[in-house]
């Protein structure tokens, strides 16, 4: 479940920035209003998603509330939502090596 959330993670700060800097100015620069219809549906998605694989991994690994939190305010800030999947990956590792 670690590497479903790692994925999804990943894939959910790609599409901030794709919605972010590449499909809102195709909407306001190049008047392409379905760019923004698009990547803001897969953003959403994944964004769900995400919510929803974090609290199935807050409730199986025994995660701390504040870890939580934290992983959940990154994920809105563009970019730096980058550092959650990041940190995930350092959790897999670890347990890979405790196996």
């Amino acid at each position: 479940m670690l590497r479903i959330f790692q994925q999804v993670a990943l894939w959910e700060a790609i599409s901030t920035i794709v919605l972010f800097f590449i499909a809102m100015p195709l909407k306001y620069f190049a008047g392409i209003p379905e760019a923004v219809r698009v990547a803001g549906s897969i953003h959403g998605f994944l964004v769900v998603i995400f919510v929803i694989l974090l609290i199935m991994c807050w409730q199986t690994f025994n995660w701390k509330f504040s870890r939580v939190v934290k992983y959940f305010v990154l994920s809105l800030i563009p970019i730096i939502s980058f550092w959650v999947e990041r940190d995930v990956k350092k959790d897999i590792l670890n347990k890979t090596k405790a196996s």
